[in-house]
């Protein structure tokens, strides 16, 4: 490691949180007479890559910003370089540095700094506003808000696999959800299709996430934990609200997939460039009744395995008094093949939005996961 990049390594380390930027800026103007320095981060919407200071969004497709953060590689262009900001598979944006020279072993430091500050803004979030406020075109709602804090992160990357979720209308979602963990021999998914409106959707999905977690966290059987968050939500609603949920666990060692199916959101199997629906046993959703007794169901997935979830705000988008449909959606996801996780989320969230004219109005979910095989 170069003595620059351990030099903005300890002022990532010793700066404010809100100077993150600032502090590694004079390290790179002192090194490299690196002048600007600008974090761009990506907005909740996948749409554009706002400038943490001043200046305008980028939009455009074609912008070099794009490209870096799309194909997760350096761009240098008439001395100008995009970083791409990114931690385990967590696109968080890029960083604009210039003027920089045209040699590659500055580009490899450069990019090193990059990633160690996407490291550290995810440290320092949950005690600094500065860095969610500044990723947003617009308010969230007050139930949006309270979503998107649930979020384990937007994608993630392992030796085994590779993941990947989104939520819409990002700005206004009030009940679907999604969270995921991982130690290493396992990967445990849920996918929430809420119900209800506004912040009493977002509590109930809230109660839910957590619910799980506690059990999870507590070493319970995929089962065992869809029974304890089905009580934990009927002891508090008696029945009058309850939630589709997904549960799945992966073993990253053998590819077996372990099932719950509680009133799910839609699973769907992309193997070999084909689209399929995998069978589930349908079971009551959570907090529908009291005790429920849950089974879960297992199958193999192999190696390059897609898998998608959504919810039912995806099928049954509406444009033009007509439904995107699962015939749309399984033509979509064929297409999504060669790109990864994120890149296919965003592909399908942009092609519901273009197929609406806008965003979608009801809440949509969708996660992507791919099996890249057990690993030595």
């Amino acid at each position: 490691m170069s003595k620059p990049v351990d030099r903005a390594r300890r002022a990532l380390n010793e700066t404010p949180a809100d100077r993150l930027v600032g502090g590694i800026g004079d390290v790179l103007a002192g090194s490299y007479g690196i002048t600007d320095v600008e974090l761009y981060q990506v907005d909740y919407r996948l749409a554009e890559l706002l400038p943490l200071t001043d200046g305008d969004s980028i939009t455009s497709p074609g912008h070099p910003a794009w490209r870096a953060f799309d194909h997760q590689s350096p761009l240098l262009t008439d001395g100008v370089a995009w970083m791409p900001v990114t931690m385990r598979g967590e696109r968080r944006g890029v960083l604009r540095l210039s003027p920089v020279p045209d040699d590659q072993e500055v580009v490899n430091a450069l990019a090193e700094v990059a990633t160690a500050l996407a490291h550290e803004v995810a440290a320092v979030s949950a005690g600094t506003d500065v860095y969610r406020a500044a990723r947003r075109t617009q308010r969230l709602t007050l139930a949006a808000e309270m979503q998107w804090e649930l979020l384990p992160g937007r994608s993630r990357i392992r030796p085994s696999f590779s993941l990947a979720g989104q939520l819409e209308p990002a700005y206004a979602v009030r009940g679907d959800g999604f969270d995921w963990s991982d130690d290493g021999e396992r990967l445990w998914l849920s996918t929430i299709n809420g119900t209800g409106e506004g912040v009493a959707a977002s509590l109930l999905t809230s109660l839910a996430t957590h619910a799980l977690r506690n059990a999870r966290r507590a070493g319970l059987s995929l089962a065992d934990q869809a029974a304890l968050a089905d009580q934990a939500i009927y002891d508090l609603y008696r029945g009058e609200q309850h939630l589709s949920a997904l549960l799945m666990e992966l073993d990253l060692r053998s590819g077996m997939m372990t099932v719950v199916d509680a009133g799910s959101p839609r699973l769907v199997l992309l193997r070999g460039g084909e689209v399929s629906e995998q069978p589930l046993e349908a079971q009551f959703p959570l907090g529908m009744f009291e005790a429920t007794d849950y089974h879960e169901q297992k199958f193999p997935l192999e190696l390059g395995d897609r898998v998608f979830v959504v919810s039912d705000g995806v099928v049954e988008a509406t444009g033009q008094h007509m439904r995107y449909g699962e015939t749309a959606l399984d033509r979509f996801l064929r297409r999504t093949g060669p790109m990864a996780p994120l890149d296919a989320v965003r592909s399908l969230i942009g092609d519901l939005r273009a197929f609406v004219a806008g965003d979608l109005v009801d809440d949509a979910v969708v996660v992507c996961l791919d099996w890249t095989g057990p690993q030595p």
